[in-house]
């Protein structure tokens, strides 16, 4: 398989989010993707783009993908974090989400960020291996916190 790795255009936009709701299925959590269409355009291409993203393309059919953005880290600096690698279930076992990762990584060390960072759940063995393997830690003593818009318009709400 011959696999191409590029950054998104626009015209990916419903790839990626076919990739998106692929990995929400394996997760079990299909329900919970929100996004549309439109949103991945405006938000991954529009005006002030809030993530880039690289495809992997073989036979001019995107076959996985790398989504990530920048944050500051007050201890280290400029880093990234890798919000999703997904590579579709018929191209896995083929080194697409190897060509995605050292892309990734080939990114972020050119752009001089000192961290790269992202989660993996604690289930997926699979993934935890591939990224022990090329060298990354996984932290085990730091919890992942989160807050809906529905807990922020509470707490808010709270403080009026």
């Amino acid at each position: 398989m011959k696999i191409l790795i590029r950054q998104a255009v626009s015209s990916d936009s419903a790839a990626i989010l076919s990739l998106i709701k692929e990995l929400a299925e394996y997760e079990k959590e299909l329900e919970s993707v929100a996004l549309e269409l439109s949103d991945i355009e405006r938000y991954g291409f529009g005006e002030n783009p809030l993530f880039q993203c690289l495809v992997a393309v073989s036979e001019d059919r995107v076959v996985g993908m790398a989504l990530y953005y920048q944050r500051f880290s007050t201890w280290k600096g400029p880093t990234f974090h890798l919000e999703d690698l997904i590579v579709t279930e018929a191209s896995k076992g083929q080194g697409v989400g190897t060509k995605l990762y050292a892309e990734f990584i080939k990114i972020a060390h050119q752009k001089g960020v000192e961290r790269i960072e992202w989660n993996v759940l604690d289930w997926n063995t699979p993934a935890i291996g591939f990224y022990e393997k090329s060298g990354a830690t996984i932290l085990h003593d730091w919890s992942s916190v989160q807050m809906h818009k529905a807990e922020m318009e509470t707490y808010l709400n709270k403080l009026k």
